[in-house]
């Protein structure tokens, strides 16, 4: 996930005041904060890529067994649940942080940067946690053992998901959010919500962003064939020159989101990463590849999008005597805050990170795959600010950049809103 939202929102939204008589965590939370820094050291030294997070999930099982906590391991490959039953009924309560590495070689001059090396299609690349994904798994598991240590008083129990691949399984194989529902997950387990937390660049540390319904993208891939005939480039009209259909495929599918897709809606975007065809300066081939990306906050939008970039691409081929094949590769939904839930996380942020110090923020056309889970039960996903006082959020190294860097005096705020979300939901839900 990479977040592109401006660092300068300003202004947070002052709703409401506080769940009613949640317990107190304060120095449970104040004993658990060098914890959490040096769990962070050690899985930031020890990356490992979607789907192969094998030491991880040892090193979070072991953390989750001291405390007594129920575990389950082998969960869509490597992830590694926690379920915590508290001494009295009521809800239950999912929280979720996801555990791989991306394949960037770290460029942070840390004492605990990463040396880690790994293959990646075919080649050998560094691995780093450049996404923060280290942030999420020791927050979490500093949550756990704050909770933990109130079982007796918590008013219902705590799912904690610790889950692989979130940046996409390798190719070939199922991973992330998607395939632990697969699996049964919430069939198993059945929270009544979920909540889960980024770290970002683009806002100051310990500043928590959030929004109310969609907060962050689809991300969908297509990959289009454009085949022609060959000819000699001084005789185009013996052949069919799939370039020029390309191009005109290019710009007419921008036609789609300026034209065809209410956007007053919500707004979309069809892009072009990649076009690849020919081999010489003077031969026009018979075939054209092109491989982009589709984001949009409206499942109903990017339904038309998907039919509407098939027509458009099949009929500009057809008008040149080409053809084109259109593959629609569907990624990760929209992630989609619930309203109401929002509404009630609001205090519980505030009491983490200080009223002035939650802000609305604009949608984020990143993707992340907790938007399964927020399709499952209800959901609430927000944003926690890493870049230290003194540097600019708008200039600073963004999450997947090989110098992405955590200020980890923000993993407090994280870690205590994690904690206090719970309760909070648990003092509002109690079993009646």
């Amino acid at each position: 996930m990479k977040p592109a939202f401006l660092s300068a929102a300003i202004g947070a939204l002052l709703l409401g005041s506080g769940a009613a008589n949640a317990a107190d965590p304060s120095q449970l939370l104040k004993k658990t904060e060098d914890k959490v820094i040096e769990w962070r050291h050690h899985l930031h030294q020890h990356p490992e890529l979607g789907n192969r997070e094998f030491e991880t999930a040892k090193y979070i099982a072991s953390h989750l067994k001291e405390l007594g906590i129920k575990v389950e391991t082998g969960v869509a490959h490597t992830g590694v649940i926690g379920f915590l039953q508290g001494g009295k009924p009521g809800p239950t309560v999912a929280l979720r942080a996801d555990m791989d590495a991306l394949p960037v070689t770290e460029q942070v001059d840390v004492p605990f940067a990463s040396k880690a090396k790994t293959e990646y299609n075919g080649e050998e690349v560094g691995v780093m946690h450049a996404c923060g994904h280290d942030t999420h798994v020791a927050m979490l598991m500093g949550t756990a053992e704050v909770l933990a240590g109130m079982r007796d008083e918590l008013a219902g129990n705590v799912l904690f998901i610790f889950q692989p691949a979130e940046e996409g399984a390798p190719d070939g194989e199922e991973g992330g959010a998607k395939l632990m529902l697969k699996e049964g997950l919430f069939k198993k387990y059945k929270p009544d919500v979920a909540f889960g937390q980024h770290v970002t660049s683009s806002l100051p540390t310990g500043v928590i962003g959030y929004r109310s319904g969609p907060l962050m993208a689809s991300a969908d891939e297509f990959r289009i064939t454009v085949n022609g005939r060959q000819t000699h480039g001084s005789r185009p009209w013996g052949g069919v020159d799939p370039i020029t259909t390309a191009a005109q495929i290019i710009m007419g599918t921008q036609t789609i989101v300026s034209r065809q897709i209410d956007i007053t809606k919500e707004p979309a975007v069809v892009s072009f990463g990649k076009i690849d065809g020919g081999v010489r300066n003077n031969i026009i081939p018979d075939s054209v590849f092109m491989n982009g990306t589709i984001r949009n906050f409206d499942m109903d939008n990017r339904k038309q999008i998907f039919e509407k970039l098939k027509i458009t691409a099949e009929n500009i081929a057809a008008s040149a005597g080409a053809t084109a094949k259109v593959q629609i590769l569907e990624g990760y939904p929209v992630t989609v805050n619930n309203p109401e839930l929002t509404k009630e996380a609001l205090p519980a942020l505030r009491a983490a990170a200080g009223a002035k110090r939650v802000m609305e923020v604009p949608k984020v056309t990143g993707a992340e795959d907790f938007s399964y889970f927020a399709e499952a039960v209800p959901g609430f996903y927000y944003f926690v600010g890493v870049t230290p006082a003194g540097k600019d959020p708008a200039t600073a190294a963004s999450n997947h950049s090989p110098r992405f860097y955590v200020d980890e005096s923000a993993l407090k705020v994280g870690t205590e809103a994690l904690t206090r979300l719970t309760l909070n939901y648990m003092a509002d839900h109690k079993a009646r």
